[in-house]
């Protein structure tokens, strides 16, 4: 398969985006949302002002149109995660700089109709729980994915880690993986989770 992605989200701080440039992330991701991981502005402007050498996601649940204009104007080449009811005309203004979180019920309830409704946007397919935006820390049926992924760039997120990663990668062929719990230990970025991650996803692609 192609360059898989790997994105490390909840980075709240230049050490956090250090970390993920170590141990071979392709982007790492922000959170402007209510989150454990929240970033604020001010660190947010401190990653900018030395920018990375791995791609910014911006993620964002139920934004206003002004937060969103302040992060880019930081990143000007961020990609931005909506997470939350974004309507669809919404995520269509960033064409495909966008990536649409999409949460999946056990059965996969409509989950074709309403990736449909994003046709521009990378697909981040993430578990559903007790309405979370994510960082649930819990996977979902997998097989679910698979139709959409051999349609379009598809993420998966929710409960990836070193231990499982390859046989997501190996089952579904994603563009990409996220993940933010799966490589942290008493709730701080772990290096050496990060590192076996890359590891373990790399291999899962080959």
């Amino acid at each position: 398969m192609a360059d898989l992605w790997i994105k490390f989200c909840g980075c709240t701080g230049r050490a956090d985006v250090d970390l993920a440039i170590e141990a071979g992330a392709n982007a790492f991701g922000m959170i402007f949302a209510p989150s454990p991981r929240e970033i604020s502005l001010e660190a947010a402007a401190d990653i900018a002002r030395r920018p990375p050498a791995i791609e910014p996601v911006a993620v964002f649940v139920n934004p206003s149109q002004a937060l969103v204009d302040e992060v880019r104007e930081m990143f000007p080449q961020a990609l931005l995660q909506f997470s939350g009811d974004e309507p669809p005309e919404f995520v269509a203004r960033y064409g495909d700089r966008a990536i649409k979180a999409i949460h999946v019920d056990p059965d996969a309830i409509n989950l074709a109709d309403r990736a449909a409704r994003f046709p521009d946007a990378t697909l981040l397919l993430d578990a559903r729980h007790d309405g979370m935006a994510g960082g649930t820390g819990m996977t979902f049926a997998w097989e679910h994915a698979i139709p959409i992924a051999r349609a379009r760039r598809v993420v998966i997120a929710g409960g990836l880690n070193p231990e499982n990663v390859a046989a997501c990668i190996e089952r579904v062929r994603p563009f990409g993986v996220d993940v933010r719990t799966g490589i942290e230990r008493d709730g701080r970025k772990d290096f050496e989770k990060m590192q076996a991650f890359v590891r373990a996803a790399r291999s899962g692609a080959l």
